[in-house]
């Protein structure tokens, strides 16, 4: 499932988050029943988080910084739903790509 690219949502003009470590997206207490629901090429090889291609997570669409959503939102990983524009986590991905706070 994928969410349309909607620029006026302040993490779709974003989306830093999602390239800023390939340790960022991992798994912490999501269930059984919520992995299943992510597609497993999307999936790194140890399972413990989401695959990514150098820093970026691959469920990620788009262009950090211009327009992006993510290919699996509704399912997305704990540590994904806890990242909120402007924290400390959104701030450090922001400055990685060179983009103003929030």
């Amino acid at each position: 499932m994928t969410d349309p690219i909607n620029p006026a949502v302040p993490c779709q003009r974003c989306g830093a988050c999602c390239a800023y470590s390939a340790n960022w997206p991992r798994f912490s207490i999501e269930s059984e029943e919520a992995l299943a629901h992510i597609p497993q090429h999307l999936v790194n090889d140890r399972e413990s988080g989401m695959r990514c291609i150098r820093d970026r997570c691959l469920a990620l669409l788009g262009t950090v910084g211009g327009a992006t959503a993510c290919a699996i939102y509704p399912w997305r990983p704990e540590v994904c739903r806890c990242c909120a524009p402007g924290d400390d986590e959104c701030s450090l991905a922001r400055r990685k790509f060179g983009l103003p706070p929030f």
